[in-house]
């Protein structure tokens, strides 16, 4: 039903909005701004900075511009002498117990803090520091840092850690002075139920909250003679990089990023892409295997660390739901160990390979032995022993992080010439860059197994009803005559939906894709700040547009993949296939028992 229209005044401009619509909102519809630090678009209007007050007609105090709705010929003052006097008065309140440490901060030039300080005139401290205590920064994740001494409460990470992930890793603790945010029994990060998605700190308007920096080891190792450094790159990189760079939102830059790579010192540039046409070959026929042997579904995708993690910590009783395929990540660096080493006569402890990665979960992704398998061929081969173990991806940096390596070198990124990907694990196909979007995994592995199955040519490649869009997507796909029912989901709040339906007995789909953060990896935690809706579907529109321009769109097309089995692999869910590129999972419980 429409909702009742309201006339209001802002700065003498008159507006007309729904009926509901916070003033906040009704202030950007007459072009005016309102500052605030503690909202949150469509998660969080906590109220808590005080920095977004307004002035109205006919009421005696300010008021909150993004908890109170409008009324009907309200009036509305933005920055009259008392608002501006209020809100640097609020601000100055926050400064005055806030390390004014902006020059060594992670997002010096970069935090909404510092740049309201700017914008409303505070070029100096007033007020003495209430906070007396340093409280210890958390680095116990081997994905995210906190320092509590950098937060200034404003709850945006406890909101959308609570509201659109469900997961609720932190809260609001204690009152008064001694108010903090931290987890249960204030253990750290790693002793929670954290699914390690970052989307804490893509929220976060300072550096409270970080990604755990691998930038000096990577740059170690570049500097190091006697290795050879791999990076592989995940799709979503080449859309979000070049923010990070200062080029337009959703700018779509592989080319130049991989120039930069190079230029950066990596003795290879590879793509994720090629072992995401790989996971397609592994996850299409495992799916085919289920559907005809009667095995386990829905089956549901595995490429997203945060959403395993889920998964193994609130639903470990339905890990056989999961595909047992390895991520693309993981299965590039088995790949690179073996394959790659063999190919190229390098001695697989003297490789490393770094992963760029949109999302912070990949850095405790990297970090899981049960998901390690080069070692273990070459160790079956008789080529090491135990005490020579070596993990498959050994570092792992955000959009963020590789950013400001390219900066700290000074490349110039906007006038960089376009570079290509090395061979032979440089090549692939638009399917594996679907990868980068939520629906895109799904979408990939349909066109496979849909000219597997039939063995006929797929005429229209693109899914358009899984794609970018709304939390959960479902759609009845037609495999030749047999109707296949499947779902997509985004967030894991919308992944609990699912797992419930699985849990009641009550799900409808043979395959579902999950995936951690909002629109997919194109949200990811490691990507460039500020991410939003706007951003996100910028950047999917290049996704979009790079796999309408790439000269093979199916994986099982991808010469180089083909290569790969013929080879080595021999074939999907071979036994060779099974020890490098799939896994097991770990129950672990929400709650020790």
């Amino acid at each position: 039903m429409d909702r009742k229209m309201i006339t209001l005044s802002v700065d003498g401009k008159t507006v007309t909005v729904p009926e509901g619509t916070r003033i906040l909102d009704a202030c950007n519809v007459a072009g005016i701004k309102v500052p605030s630090l503690c909202y949150l678009e469509d998660v969080s209007a906590h109220g808590s900075c005080g920095i977004c007050v307004v002035e109205i007609d006919g009421y005696k105090r300010l008021v909150r511009s993004c908890l109170h709705t409008v009324k009907q010929d309200m009036v509305i003052h933005t920055h009259s002498n008392r608002v501006m006097s209020a809100r640097k008065l609020n601000l100055e309140l926050l400064l005055a117990n806030h390390p004014l440490l902006c020059t060594t901060c992670e997002r010096n030039l970069n935090c909404e803090l510092q740049a309201l300080a700017l914008q409303l005139g505070v070029r100096e401290s007033r007020f003495e520091r209430t906070k007396k205590s340093i409280r210890p920064i958390d680095d116990s994740s081997p994905s995210i840092v906190r320092d509590p001494n950098a937060c200034i409460l404003c709850n945006r990470c406890v909101e959308v850690c609570a509201n659109v992930q469900e997961v609720h890793a932190i809260e609001m603790m204690q009152r008064g002075l001694r108010t903090t945010v931290s987890t249960f029994f204030d253990e750290g990060l790693a002793s929670s139920v954290c699914t390690n998605c970052g989307q804490c700190s893509l929220v976060c308007p300072t550096g409270a909250i970080t990604e755990k920096s691998h930038e000096s080891a990577v740059f170690d190792a570049i500097a190091d003679p006697n290795l050879v450094v791999l990076v592989q790159t995940a799709p979503a990189i080449r859309v979000g990089l070049g923010e990070a760079m200062g080029l337009g939102e959703g700018s779509l830059v592989t080319g130049k990023m991989v120039s930069a790579l190079r230029t950066l010192g990596f003795d290879r540039v590879f793509d994720t892409q090629f072992s995401a046409d790989l996971t397609i070959m592994e996850e299409s026929h495992e799916l085919i295997q289920r559907l005809t042997n009667g095995g386990t579904l829905p089956m549901i995708t595995s490429c997203s660390p945060g959403w395993i993690k889920f998964i193994e910590t609130f639903y470990p009783d339905q890990l056989e739901h999961l595909s047992s395929c390895k991520s693309p990540q993981q299965m590039f660096g088995s790949i690179a160990k073996t394959y790659y080493a063999e190919q190229a006569g390098i001695d697989p402890r003297n490789i490393r390979v770094v992963s760029i990665m949109p999302c912070t979960a990949k850095k405790f992704e990297a970090g899981r032995s049960e998901i390690d398998s080069a070692f273990s061929y070459w160790r079956d081969k008789g080529s090491f022993t135990d005490d020579e173990y070596f993990c498959d991806v050994d570092y792992v940096l955000t959009t963020r992080e590789l950013a400001r390596m390219l900066k700290r070198i000074g490349i110039d990124f906007a006038h960089l010439e376009d570079g290509k990907f090395d061979d032979p694990l440089g090549q692939s196909t638009g399917s594996a860059v679907l990868f980068g979007a939520t629906g895109g995994v799904m979408e990939a592995a349909l066109r496979t197994a849909y000219e597997t199955i039939t063995k006929t040519k797929l005429d229209a490649l693109e899914f358009e009803q899984i794609r970018i869009g709304a939390g959960i997507r479902e759609a009845t796909i037609m495999i030749g005559e047999t109707p296949l029912k499947v779902a997509v989901a985004n967030t894991l709040a919308n992944a609990r939906v699912l797992l419930d339906q699985i849990q009641e007995g009550k799900s409808p789909y043979a395959f579902i894709e999950v995936m951690t953060c909002p629109d997919g990896c194109l949200g990811g935690g490691g990507q460039p700040i500020p991410t939003n809706k706007e951003i996100r579907r910028k950047r999917a529109m290049s996704i979009y547009e790079e796999d309408r321009g790439m000269p093979i769109r199916k994986s099982h097309e991808n010469p180089s993949i083909q290569e790969l089995y013929t080879s080595f692999l021999k074939q999907p869910l071979g036994h060779l296939s099974h020890q490098l590129l799939h896994t097991t999972y770990v129950k672990r419980g929400a709650y020790p028992e």
